[in-house]
């Protein structure tokens, strides 16, 4: 008994440095993410031949070629967008101030014309004066001074951490793998299996399905000349992370920004046929053969990690959510396991026949 305390006393040790340190997590968390990974690839590098020091600088080329095109590609993009954004402005007002102004004031009686007025004044002055007030809020952080080294050693700790995680992992892995008490072995190997397919089939699987939505929606909304189809692509496929969130939130906005910019309802069946299709595709294509059946994870249970994740951890409880609500699941089915093979639950089934018996 009294080795079960000394080891809730070091969890509680561990949890306990875990909220102290939050603060100084970011980088490690996300380079452990990001080693974890790129193992595989590295992996099979060295089958084919390579050190490991050459097949994870081989793997880091790859990563910084993919990013430099993506920033190349994506970014003007984004920001001819981003530019276009205040000529939609006047269309809506226009639009309110017409149709819906006038509609209000006959169900209430309400005359909400002059309010939009003075709005519409001040977010065009405020929406001209933005770079400026930008460029006055990246000097005031400038000028911080230690938060804002802080920040960008973060950032800039980031690929550092991933290199010598990933140079080490093989070897990190063989070391906890010796650390483990021989009678706890097979079960921990077994756990640890487990984890890692819901682990593997997640992050891998997750990114690779959010990637694909986000292009689908881009493309397709691009096709039919909806403004703003990278930005509403790409919101849309970082919000699937959670089930269904990023359908929602893409086509709402896609729909709202094709009413205003074509007044016709012709291409919002054209808006609602891409995101349906994405939605096919996940479903008989994408989840299948990129995530198959082995998470599980229950949609509001996502929900439920990734808003707790960040309440106690901010940031660094984002990224951890998910992979520690995926290990708490697979625990959590081993217990359910065991309680099934338990002598409790025999009695309990059995007691329960006898009473349910004549």
């Amino acid at each position: 008994m009294r080795r079960e305390w000394w080891l809730l006393a070091g969890a509680v040790a561990v949890v306990w440095l875990l909220f102290q340190l939050e603060a100084i997590l970011m980088p490690f968390i996300a380079g452990m993410i990001l080693a974890y990974l790129a193992d595989p690839l590295a992996d099979r590098l060295e089958r084919l031949g390579m050190s490991r020091t050459l097949a994870v600088c081989a793997v880091f080329l790859v990563m910084s070629v993919v990013l430099a095109i993506a920033l190349l590609i994506f970014i003007p993009l984004l920001m001819q967008q981003i530019r276009q954004f205040d000529q939609m402005i006047p269309g809506i007002f226009t639009w309110v101030q017409t149709v819906l102004a006038p509609q209000i004031r006959s169900w209430t009686g309400l005359d909400v014309t002059a309010d939009l007025d003075a709005v519409q004044t001040s977010l065009a002055e405020n929406w001209q004066n933005a770079g400026g007030y930008a460029a006055q809020l990246l000097g005031k952080v400038g000028r911080s001074g230690m938060a804002f080294i802080t920040w960008v050693t973060y950032v800039a700790l980031i690929p550092v951490v991933t290199f010598y995680l990933l140079l080490d992992w093989d070897r990190m892995m063989a070391n906890l793998h010796d650390l483990l008490p021989r009678r706890w072995e097979p079960d921990a190997i077994r756990l640890s299996q487990r984890c890692d397919e819901v682990l593997s089939a997640f992050l891998r699987g997750q990114l690779l399905v959010m990637l694909s939505l986000g292009a689908i929606y881009a493309i397709g909304l691009t096709l039919i000349d909806v403004r703003f189809g990278l930005l509403i692509g790409m919101l849309a496929g970082l919000a699937s992370i959670v089930p269904f969130l990023g359908f929602i939130v893409g086509l709402s906005v896609a729909l709202l920004v094709a009413f205003f910019q074509f007044e016709g309802w012709l291409v919002l069946v054209g808006v609602v046929a891409v995101f349906a299709t994405g939605q096919v595709l996940e479903s008989v294509l994408l989840q299948p053969k990129l995530l198959g059946d082995r998470i599980g994870l229950h949609p509001v249970a996502v929900i439920f990690a990734v808003l707790a994740g960040g309440k106690l951890f901010g940031f660094t409880g984002v990224l951890l959510a998910l992979p520690a609500a995926a290990v708490i699941m697979v625990l959590l089915r081993e217990l359910n396991d065991r309680y099934k093979r338990s002598s409790l639950y025999d009695a309990a089934t059995r007691r329960r026949r006898d009473e349910e018996s004549p």
